[in-house]
């Protein structure tokens, strides 16, 4: 494995970090043949939706069904990245279609997509150069709620304050 990325650790609400138990964890696919089982066993409208996704402080990718938490598919642990992610069957092969960090529990920064590439290209699964969207996190200085930054908007939404232009939430690991 490559040099270790930024870990993230969990900044959500704790109500639902009390939700997760060992075998509510995301499945751990460390290798073509542990996602080939996983997607075959997948029905055509599961795969019509994206996955909650963790890369976990050991460099595995973790796949769970889209409205599982973060913290649970990460089984309460420190991650890389996290975000959604969708695939698609191409010639024969699967792809990533689209793949995004947006994780209000952990927040990941733009940056952690080298995290993503390589737990991808370990399974050999074909990817995208980058985040397909990318979502900015920033904590209000002044109240310190967590702000999604739109269109380059760094002002929080809930207090009008600026919002920092460097860093993330001021949560990493």
């Amino acid at each position: 494995m490559g040099a270790r990325g930024q870990s993230y650790r969990y900044v959500g609400p704790a109500e639902l970090k009390a939700f997760v138990q060992a075998s509510s964890e995301g499945r751990s696919i460390r290798s073509s043949a542990d996602f080939s089982t996983w997607v075959t066993a997948l029905t055509s409208k599961e795969l019509a939706e994206p996955f909650t996704f963790v890369v976990d402080d050991g460099g595995v990718l973790r796949l769970a069904p889209r409205r599982s938490e973060h913290v649970v598919c990460a089984g309460g642990g420190d991650v890389l990245s996290a975000g959604e992610m969708s695939f698609r069957e191409e010639s024969g092969r699967w792809v990533v279609d689209e793949v995004t960090n947006q994780s209000t529990g952990y927040c990941p920064d733009i940056g952690s997509w080298p995290a993503v590439a390589e737990a991808l290209d370990r399974i050999g699964i074909h990817r995208p150069s980058g985040f397909t969207h990318e979502v900015i996190f920033r904590r209000c200085r002044s109240c310190r709620e967590l702000n999604i930054v739109r269109e380059q908007d760094f002002v929080c939404v809930f207090c009008g304050e600026d919002l920092p232009y460097e860093g993330t939430t001021g949560e990493s690991g």
